[in-house]
């Protein structure tokens, strides 16, 4: 009860930032380097009335506290922060504004529902932002944080740890995966639950992938002026680092049971040998660009929290609106806080950074291979161990980084995407035509992006496909996006996607091209999971779960964006699991390092009569994309005996050395040496 409370507000530590509930009471600490006053506001338990303002005690480095005796999990509060606030502090980055109510970004548990509502802008909508000031409180309808009960760390023990040899990723968003599947209860669809009901792990213990890797699950808050009936599915725009995503929770509303399911979900994905990763955002926000609202990290220091150009407009390498300023040392310690959280606290073991060049971006915004970011999160304990893998990649100058990250990050390779879609679509790629020396590299491993600097073959995550493109099944139905659904006129999404369609466009009748549609899709999972390297699956792909063409579904929480069950082809289930069964075996080696399984090409000029063919470690890999027959070329057959271990095409062939049908790919095993 407030009642309670100390009316008072004591000193308080200075760490760990947030509001953590201590011996006698709760602890508020956080920074702000340009802030003149913090009131930590405290509310009833439904976030509705607000009941007793304390003003936070500053230090000189911009480090605020306080100390509540009396107050324990459960306490509900927001934050009103002061700050220049002089005609000319807008144009120097400085969006203070006492009147609108904060969400602490450390929050571990975040109470009430969001609304795009005028009164969260700063200023008057409609207006400039930097000559206008909305002076109306938004405290009836803002975000609030709870405080959270102390937990125990996560039975880190249980987890499994795959060399990394033998790791198999598999992207999956966890509402989707669960939505249409027979197996799973229908009151537990959706859920962190449902992905760990023994339904869902039974098909990916069939499949034989090691590690799952979510899309988003922190809390996140969808877009504004979304067409009815469309919200952020995808969950990229992040407001609550610390805090799971309610959407997938089966006691929503009560975040401290949120938190207990997400859990839950970990251990019991560990107790069945599974790793999980999760995807994170921590390149932008959605508080947007400067027209954007005021709902935390704006509102605490703008200055800090966000780059900010000299006109006091936000720098946006994220195309997204603005981009967080993970140069500053503290936004980078918060970065590491927040990634131990996931380890220490909820059990994860690893993390996809979304956009990650963004992060590792100087003061000058260059980026900086040595720079602070990898040497901060090096330093974190808890990170030890942990998975760390790069989307390589974002929309700032030179932003374009793949092969440019440290040891021992990974990193997605959309090299290798566009070589195998080039090569089996016949395509070229952005980068040029896919030639057959081009697709080796990429089944070596892509030494000429890892090797020179004592990367291992591990480095690069191979796929075909993930999320934000066409799906395996719509890429060889679909020469074009068909994003109409999205309520952007078809804009959205890729345009120049490498797909084909094989003479009808979408859904077809003609058996001709469904079988052309059926080898080339078994080529492609082939070519992907018999790659060196570490390859990533998108969920659905090993069933034909198709999207109608769209490459965008972000906004699809609905039948098109959740898999397709119903219509799954269990024989290309079956099919995915063969071929990781010949993975866990060996086939082409899966090297921890460069030297370990040396890979030996032959047939490589374009025009060679045979067909692409690779040799190691007893195994040998032919591939032919083309419409005809191609022979194996003699001399890699050559010293030994083979057995055939792999056909794609339709009909198996009558020996291991007869010629490879069209758009097929062959793996053999050596038995003897001849």
């Amino acid at each position: 009860m407030i009642e309670a409370l100390a009316s008072t507000l004591a000193p308080g530590r200075r760490g760990p930032f947030g509001a953590h509930a201590v011996a006698g009471g709760v602890n508020l600490a956080l920074w702000s380097d340009h802030a003149l006053a913090i009131d930590w506001c405290l509310f009833d338990a439904g976030g509705t009335q607000e009941l007793a303002r304390h003003r936070l005690h500053r230090d000189d480095d911009g480090v605020f506290h306080g100390f509540l005796a009396g107050a324990g999990p459960g306490l509900v509060y927001g934050l009103r922060v002061d700050g220049p606030r002089g005609p000319h502090a807008p144009r120097e980055g400085h969006r203070f504004n006492p009147a609108k109510l904060l969400l602490d970004p450390w929050a571990r548990e975040i109470v009430g529902t969001f609304g795009w509502r005028p009164e969260h802008h700063g200023y008057t909508l409609g207006q400039s932002p930097f000559d206008t000031v909305d002076e109306r409180d938004n405290a009836a309808t803002a975000l609030k944080a709870r405080v959270a009960p102390p937990r125990p760390p996560a039975a880190r023990g249980r987890a499994p740890r795959h060399a990394p040899a033998a790791r198999v990723l598999y992207e999956v968003h966890v509402k989707s995966f669960s939505m249409c599947h027979a197996g799973i209860p229908p009151a537990l669809r959706g859920t962190y639950a449902a992905l760990a009901h023994p339904a869902a792990i039974a098909h990916f213990q069939r499949l034989g992938v090691t590690t799952l890797s979510l899309l988003p699950v922190q809390y996140r808050l969808s877009e504004p002026l979304m067409p009815p009936g469309l919200v952020n599915h995808w969950g990229y725009n992040t407001l609550g680092f610390f805090s799971p995503d309610p959407r997938f929770a089966q006691q929503p509303d009560d975040p401290t049971a949120v938190a207990d399911e997400f859990r839950a979900m970990v251990a019991a994905l560990h107790d069945a040998g599974l790793e999980v990763v999760m995807d994170v955002v921590y390149n932008h926000t959605p508080e947007g660009n400067h027209f954007g609202p005021t709902l935390s990290f704006r509102g605490l220091d703008q200055a800090s929290w966000y780059r900010v150009a000299t006109d006091g407009t936000l720098v946006d390498y994220t195309h997204c609106g603005n981009t967080v300023n993970v140069a500053h040392p503290r936004v980078a310690d918060f970065v590491a806080e927040s990634l131990a959280f996931w380890v220490r606290e909820m059990g994860v073991d690893g993390f996809r950074f979304d956009l990650a060049p963004v992060l590792a971006r100087g003061a000058d915004g260059a980026f900086e291979r040595d720079g602070a970011f990898f040497r901060r999160l090096q330093a974190e304990p808890a990170l030890d161990g942990a998975l760390l893998i790069a989307e390589p990649w974002d929309g700032g100058p030179r932003g374009y980084r793949v092969g440019g990250f440290p040891p021992p990050w990974q990193e997605w390779n959309d090299r290798f995407r566009d070589a195998a879609r080039g090569f089996w679509l016949g395509k070229p790629g952005p980068h040029g035509p896919i030639t057959r020396r081009e697709l080796a590299a990429r089944l070596a491993g892509s030494p000429e992006l890892y090797a020179g600097d004592g990367r291992p073959p591990t480095s690069g995550v191979n796929f075909v496909a993930v999320h934000d493109g066409f799906t395996l099944a719509d890429l060889v139905a679909y020469a074009h996006k068909h994003n109409h659904a999205n309520g952007e006129g078809n804009r959205d999404g890729r345009d120049d996607e490498l797909s084909a369609n094989f003479g009808a466009e979408g859904q077809t009748d003609d058996p001709a091209i469904a079988a052309t549609r059926a080898a080339v899709q078994r080529a492609l999972l082939a070519t992907l999971l018999l790659a060196q390297g570490t390859p990533m699956l998108l969920a659905g792909d090993e069933f034909g779960h198709s999207q109608q063409g769209n490459n965008n579904a972000w906004n699809q929480d609905n039948a098109l964006g959740w898999l397709d069950w119903p219509r799954a082809d269990d024989a290309l289930t079956a099919f995915v699991a063969q071929l990781l069964a010949l993975r866990r075996e060996g086939a082409l080696g899966a090297p921890a390092t460069w030297h370990e399984a040396p890979l030996r090409a032959f047939a490589l000029d374009d025009d060679a009569p045979e067909c692409l063919a690779l040799r190691c470690a007893g195994w040998l890999l032919a591939l032919n994309p083309d419409p005809h027959p191609r022979p194996l070329p003699p001399e890699a057959l050559e010293g030994a005996t083979w057995a055939l271990a792999l056909d794609t095409a339709a009909c198996a062939p009558a020996g291991p050395a007869e010629a490879l049908a069209p758009r097929a790919v062959r793996l053999l095993r050596r038995v003897a040496a001849s």
